[in-house]
C-alpha cells in the first residue's frame, strides 16, 4: 500500500477512510480528498504523517472565521435568554445545568426553564440539577404548554433580577414536525418578552451521532435559529467530526464540549485541540 514519495490511489483511499472513520461526512470529507490529490506536496520521508498534517490544517482551515466557543452575551438587554435543544439522549438537561454553571461562575445570576413538559421525569431531573447548581427552576405541571413555562421564566428573571434565562426543552426528533411548530412558537413568545430572544440556540449532538448531525443541524435552525453547538460525550471513542460539517455548510460555531458527566466537565470548544486530536494525537493513521 505504501510507497515511500508516492500519493497513490491506495493512500488516497487511506486518507478518505481516515475522514469518514472520523465522521467527517462525506461531502466534507470529498473535499478534503479532492484537495489532497490537486495540492498536496510530498517532502522526503514518510508520506503517512504529511498526508495527515495536511488534512489537518485543511480541517482547520475550514473551522476558521467561526466565533467558537462561549457566546459573548453582554450586550444583550434584559435577561438573555439562551434556548437548548436536540433529540433524546444527546445530555440536553446535563448541558443545561453545566451551562448554568459556567455563566454563574461569570458572574451571571440564572433562572432555568423545564420547558420539557412531556415528561415529569426531566421536570424533576432538572430540579435536582438546580439545587445542585443553586439555579431557580421555573416549572409547571406535567404536560403544560412549553411557551408558557419560558413566559413565565422570563418574567421571574425580570422580577428578581436575574441575568440569564436557560430553557430545557424537550427531546424531540427532528422529523416530527407538530413537535418542531412547537419549538417554534417557544421562541416567538421569547422574542415577544425580550428582544432578540432567544439570544443563542445551542443545539446539543452526541459525538457518536455521525452523518445525521448535519441534519439535525438544517433542521433545528430552520425551526429555531441555531447559532452554535455543544458536542457531547467526547470522553469515548467517538471524534465528532461531524462539526466540521455543520460548520463548513451551515456556517455555525461550536461553543462548547461535553467530556463527562460532572459539573465542570463542560469546555470552550478550541478548534486546533480538536482537529489536533482527530489527526495527530492518534486519532488516524494513513500509509
Amino acid at each position: 500500500v505504501f510507497r515511500r514519495g508516492t500519493l497513490d490511489d491506495a493512500l488516497v483511499a487511506q486518507a478518505e477512510e481516515a475522514l469518514l472513520t472520523a465522521d467527517i461526512g462525506v461531502k466534507t470529507a470529498n473535499e478534503l480528498v479532492n484537495a489532497l490529490r490537486n495540492d498536496f506536496r510530498p517532502g522526503h520521508g514518510d508520506l503517512g504523517p504529511q498526508i495527515l498534517r495536511f488534512l489537518h490544517d485543511r480541517t482547520l482551515d475550514m473551522l476558521s472565521g467561526l466565533p467558537h466557543g462561549e457566546p459573548d452575551l453582554s450586550a444583550v438587554q434584559g435577561p438573555a435568554v439562551i434556548m437548548v435543544v436536540g433529540v433524546n439522549g444527546t445530555g440536553k438537561t446535563t448541558t443545561v445545568a453545566k451551562l448554568a454553571k459556567r455563566r454563574q461562575e461569570s458572574g451571571g445570576r440564572v433562572v432555568l426553564a423545564a420547558a420539557d413538559t412531556f415528561r415529569a421525569a426531566a421536570v424533576d431531573q432538572l430540579k435536582v440539577w438546580g439545587e445542585r447548581v443553586s439555579a431557580p427552576v421555573i416549572h409547571q405541571r406535567e404536560g403544560a404548554d412549553p411557551a408558557a413555562v419560558v413566559f413565565d421564566a422570563i418574567a421571574a428573571a425580570r422580577s428578581r433580577g436575574f441575568d440569564e434565562v436557560i430553557i430545557d426543552t424537550a427531546g424531540r426528533l427532528h422529523t416530527r414536525s407538530n413537535l418542531m411548530k412547537e419549538l417554534e412558537k417557544v421562541c416567538k413568545v421569547a422574542e415577544r418578552e425580550v428582544a432578540g430572544a432567544p439570544h443563542e440556540v445551542l443545539l446539543v449532538l452526541d459525538a457518536t451521532t455521525g452523518s445525521n448531525g448535519i441534519e439535525q443541524a438544517q433542521r433545528f435552525g430552520a425551526t429555531a435559529g441555531v447559532n452554535g453547538v455543544v458536542l457531547t460525550k467526547l470522553d469515548g471513542t467517538a471524534k465528532g467530526g461531524i462539526v466540521v460539517n455543520i460548520s463548513r455548510e451551515l456556517g455555525i460555531p461550536v461553543r462548547f464540549i461535553g467530556i463527562g458527566e460532572q459539573i465542570e466537565d463542560l469546555r470552550d470548544f478550541d478548534p486546533r485541540e480538536f482537529v489536533d486530536a482527530l489527526f495527530l494525537n492518534g486519532g488516524s493513521s494513513v500509509g
